[in-house]
């Protein structure tokens, strides 16, 4: 091999691989994104402007909700699709445990009482121990659709038809998931969705919508996030600021034209890790894209693979020699899962959630992570594991 190629395989052999390359969310399309501001910004649109109203239209559209709302963040956007549900004080949620705190913080500031419940193999909510923990007091279940795989839908519905509850869905990494066909977040009354920029879609800052096929519904989450107004300016009760601002909106429509491409790329990315870690009896992939697949479908599953979550023997050693070989990793929620935080007062016993916590870890995944890079990352996970051997 001619020295000057050896010495780039080298170089790339030792450059780092970040968990997430934040600068990319900016540099990836810096012209065209400047472009967009330059836009903006001389016609001074920067609330509740037509990109955003395009913006709704066409997310709308993408994901075959009647109604796109958006709103500021994610969490917010859950807090008023509980309260334009009628969850308030006196009431109980269920969502699982496995799940950032926000998605608790969003039932808390509702006036309800956020119930955690344990998470089944695929780290979903486990509809067994939703059943189990309703209560008279029950209102809502809040099923979250994590690293964009859908929950079991079709029994959440079911229960909650069963018992006359509500269901809003956390669809904050999902979006494009689908469960039988369906995307996340339009299943239920009401759900939100993130474009933190780390998230499937991505804006340059904190953003999110509310979907939802009531009309109702919508009616009542404008006036929640625009200080309790209608769209006529009429204050119908009291309310929030929590409006997506235009130029995010901008950015997030160009961004869903080529949404679909982001999606075919992480599902082969996540073909790549699957192929290469498969053989690993210590380590507990997710599915692969076409585990059992029929026209691109995981069974009742399409998978979006917002993260690339694993369950890994010797995790914390692991996530050291990683990070010794420069390859950055996370550990969701801080390594904790909501019910973990003592500061929260939610004790619950969660034995599969609190069994899964000692192993979870997230591998990089990301639209810039190259087959290369998948490839160098699961070699020096073989190298730890031999050597433990």
């Amino acid at each position: 091999m001619h020295a000057a190629t050896v010495a780039a395989t080298t170089e790339t052999a030792r450059k780092p691989i970040p968990f997430f390359p934040y600068p990319q969310v900016f540099l990836s399309e810096a012209d065209h994104l400047t472009r967009i501001f330059r836009d903006v910004g001389s016609r001074g649109a920067f609330i509740l402007q037509r990109e955003l109203v395009q913006f709704e239209t066409n997310l709308a559209q993408f994901t075959g909700a009647k109604h796109a709302i958006g709103v500021a963040n994610a969490t917010d956007g859950l807090l008023v699709a509980l309260r334009a549900c009628g969850i308030g004080p006196g009431d109980e949620v269920i969502f699982p445990a496995h799940t950032m705190v926000a998605t608790a913080a969003a039932i808390h500031f509702a006036g309800a009482l956020p119930v955690p419940v344990d998470c089944g193999p695929d780290h979903l909510i486990d509809v067994r121990a939703v059943s189990a923990a309703i209560t008279p007091r029950t209102a809502a279940i809040l099923p979250v659709h994590l690293n964009g795989r859908t929950a079991d839908m079709t029994s959440v519905m079911q229960i909650a038809k069963r018992h006359g509850l509500a269901v809003i869905e956390d669809a904050a990494q999902a979006l494009g998931s689908r469960f039988r066909g369906k995307c996340a977040g339009t299943f239920g009354q009401a759900s939100s969705i993130s474009f933190y920029p780390a998230k499937l879609l991505g804006c340059l800052g904190d953003g999110g919508a509310v979907l939802t096929q009531d009309d109702e519904i919508a009616k009542k989450v404008w006036a929640l996030h625009d200080h309790g107004r209608d769209q006529s300016g009429e204050v119908l009760g009291w309310g929030l600021n929590s409006r997506l601002d235009n130029l995010q909106a901008a950015i997030l429509d160009h961004r869903l034209t080529s949404y679909h491409l982001a999606i075919e790329k992480r599902r082969v990315l996540a073909g790549h890790y699957h192929e290469a870690l498969s053989d690993l009896s210590e380590m507990v992939l997710p599915p692969g894209p076409d585990q059992g697949s029929l026209n691109g479908e995981i069974g009742d599953h399409f998978d979006v693979y917002q993260n690339y979550e694993v369950e890994a023997e010797s995790r914390d050693q692991l996530r050291e020699h990683l990070a010794a070989n420069g390859i950055g990793t996370l550990l969701p929620w801080g390594g904790k899962a909501v019910h973990q935080w003592q500061q929260l007062g939610l004790t619950a016993s969660l034995p599969a959630t609190e069994q899964l916590f000692k192993g979870v870890l997230l591998l990089p995944m990301h639209v810039w992570l190259s087959q290369d890079e998948i490839a160098r990352i699961s070699a020096v996970i073989h190298q730890f594991y031999r050597s433990k051997a």
